[in-house]
């Protein structure tokens, strides 16, 4: 890490008084993301600083890496009274942090942008560089059509897994969670309810058998009987077809994140929101229901990303058939 640490501290910086001004580079993406949340760290430390400016005048391309060190260094700066103000945001990284609702929460100066001469003054609103399959059209219409098909298959058991949910529990037919996904923006996911409706509030009281930032329980009692059953078949995942069409998900990408585990998360575990995440994925085909490391987690996310093609995408979606109808397969 000292390559990077170096890459960071060399950054250009004005000292007036307790204010400093921070110059970021031209990319802000894993590599520098990890290095200046360390720099960062010791700016925070000096007693002497009241304010930190953060100019973004160079920086065109962010990543969801990038985003997670910003929050994690506005948490810090909070922590210890300092002032962080963000100038000359550029369209590119004000466009990744409206993703995110960030330009609510971000001290956003305007009119701080510096004025530097360009052979092309013509400004683009491009979404942030993070993976080629965030891009891909291909990628996109095979959602679209795959979200069709299971929705209509929804339709078709809706119905009867309604009845029995009823049957099973008071409550209602679905259940929705925010969740984080590309880039980190929040979204709300749906599945057919599979809990008591007092799930979420009696999960402090559930022993976690997982470590690092996500949860896991076997014999869950929050889970009702038609929710094993659901859960088993993966049939509680099918109106997440509805989250695919609407362009929060993909078939195929990476184990939606829940915003209380977004704030265990480390910079370089931000990575995993380069792709959209999905209804299934490698954690969903290489035994899901025994991983217990958030690292393992992570492992497979960015082995998804690494090996990522259609071809890899379709071979997924098959693996995951084959996995359900597998007896021995479980859920998460």
């Amino acid at each position: 890490m000292t390559s990077h640490s170096k890459t960071i501290i060399s950054l250009d910086t004005t000292r007036k008084g307790s204010v400093l001004l921070v110059h970021l580079p031209p990319r802000l993406t894993v590599i520098e993301a990890v290095s200046f949340r360390k720099y960062f760290q010791t700016l925070v430390e000096d007693n002497t600083i009241t304010k930190i400016i953060l100019d973004f005048g160079k920086t065109t391309i962010i990543d969801s890496s990038g985003v997670g060190s910003l929050i994690s260094n506005h948490k810090s700066a909070q922590t210890k009274n300092i002032k962080l103000i963000f100038w000359s945001v550029t369209s590119q990284v004000k466009l990744a942090f409206s993703l995110v609702g960030l330009e609510k929460i971000f001290n956003i100066e305007p009119n701080t942008e510096a004025i530097i001469p360009t052979a092309n003054r013509k400004t683009e609103q491009r979404p942030p560089l993070t993976h080629p399959s965030v891009r891909s059209p291909m990628k996109r219409a095979i959602d679209i059509v795959g979200a069709i098909i299971g929705l209509m298959i929804t339709g078709v058991l809706f119905v009867p897994i309604a009845i029995a949910i009823k049957l099973d529990s008071p409550g209602s037919i679905l259940f929705s969670q925010i969740r984080c996904g590309w880039m980190g923006q929040r979204f709300r996911i749906w599945k057919f309810r599979s809990m008591v409706t007092d799930a979420e509030a009696l999960k402090a009281t559930i022993t976690n058998q997982a470590s690092g930032a996500f949860f896991k329980s076997d014999c869950d009692p929050r889970i009702t009987r038609i929710g094993h059953f659901l859960r088993k078949t993966s049939l509680d995942e099918f109106p997440q077809f509805w989250n695919v069409l609407m362009g929060d998900m993909s078939l195929v990408g990476t184990r939606p994140a829940t915003p209380d585990e977004l704030e265990q998360y480390e910079i370089r575990n931000w990575q995993r929101f380069d792709v959209r995440p999905g209804i299934t994925g490698e954690w969903q085909t290489n035994g899901r229901s025994k991983i217990r490391n958030f690292e393992d987690v992570i492992e497979l996310d960015l082995r998804y990303q690494k090996n990522w093609s259609l071809v890899y995408d379709l071979k997924l979606i098959f693996k995951t058939i084959m996995v359900v109808f597998n007896k021995d397969s479980g859920a998460m």
